[in-house]
This record gives C-alpha cells, sequence and structure tokens, in this order.
C-alpha cells in the first residue's frame, strides 16, 4: 500500500511522526466526529464494537454500563482529544502513542461497523465507482497506521 513509514520509535524514548500535512488535517478532523457521534446518538448502532457487552444477563450489564458507562466514555474521549492535539506534533510521547493507539482503535472500529468490513471484503473487487470507495480508503488508511504504530511502540532500542 504505502511505503514511507509514517511512525517510527526515536532513540529517546519518543515517536517520531512523518505525517504529510493532509494526513495531519485528516488527524485534526476525524476525532471531532466520532466525539460528536458519541455525544448525539450513544445508541447509534455503528458504536456497537466501542462498547460489547460484559455480562451476557441483562441485569448485571446493566449494572456494568451505569457504573461504568461514563468512565468508558470518557477515556475513549480523552484518547480522541489527544489525537487531535497532537496531530501536529514532530514526536508524541509514549502515553500520548498510547491515547493514538486507541483513537485510531475507535475510528477503524466504527468505521468497519459501518461499512461491514470484513478481512475477506476489505478491498478485494472494489470497483472505482463503488460509492462505499473512499470510506474504504479511509479504513485501510487508518489500519495502516495503526499497524505502523503498534510496530513503533513493540520495536526496542
Amino acid at each position: 500500500m504505502w511505503s514511507e513509514w509514517r511512525i517510527e520509535r526515536a532513540g529517546d524514548g519518543l515517536y517520531a511522526l512523518r505525517l504529510p500535512e493532509e494526513e495531519r488535517a485528516l488527524l485534526r478532523f476525524l476525532p471531532a466526529e466520532l466525539r460528536s457521534l458519541l455525544e448525539a446518538a450513544p445508541d447509534d448502532p455503528g458504536l456497537r464494537r466501542l462498547f460489547p457487552p460484559a455480562y451476557d444477563d441483562e441485569q448485571d450489564e446493566a449494572a456494568y454500563r451505569e457504573l461504568m458507562g461514563n468512565e468508558l466514555l470518557d477515556g475513549r474521549r480523552h484518547a480522541l482529544e489527544v489525537l487531535a492535539e497532537t496531530a501536529n506534533a514532530e514526536r508524541l510521547t509514549g502515553e500520548q502513542a498510547q491515547a493514538w493507539l486507541t483513537a485510531l482503535n475507535d475510528l477503524r472500529l466504527v468505521l468497519g461497523t459501518r461499512l461491514e468490513v470484513s478481512d475477506e471484503s476489505l478491498l478485494e473487487g472494489l470497483a472505482e465507482d463503488d460509492p462505499r470507495a473512499p470510506e474504504l480508503a479511509l479504513y485501510a488508511y487508518l489500519s495502516w497506521l495503526q499497524e505502523q504504530l503498534v510496530e513503533a511502540l513493540s520495536a526496542e532500542y
């Protein structure tokens, strides 16, 4: 797909970002879109993979959501905020990189759920005029960037 590394572990314990301005602009924009969805439509089916059930029993699940729901939501909001605020950075701290990982994963999960993406159907047989092409390309980009971040986080120096 893309050949140039965008995220790499730096020798100082930080993570170097080499993102073109177009990608930085996208990473500043997308978190606000998901935050808006989280606020305006928390029961949107596209969000179901962000908050999978913790319990099979409905009463246990309802009690868990009442107890932990805001904390789970706050964690997701924070990660999205960090991604948007640091999209222009040249380097990320380990904590910021972890927040990026959470935010990228959340963005992918929501987009993938909406597009009904499966590993077998991502770009295979996609026609240029398919109306889902732009969103599938975005999904592929977010997946690629997340993969780079995982590799950078797991790299040893």
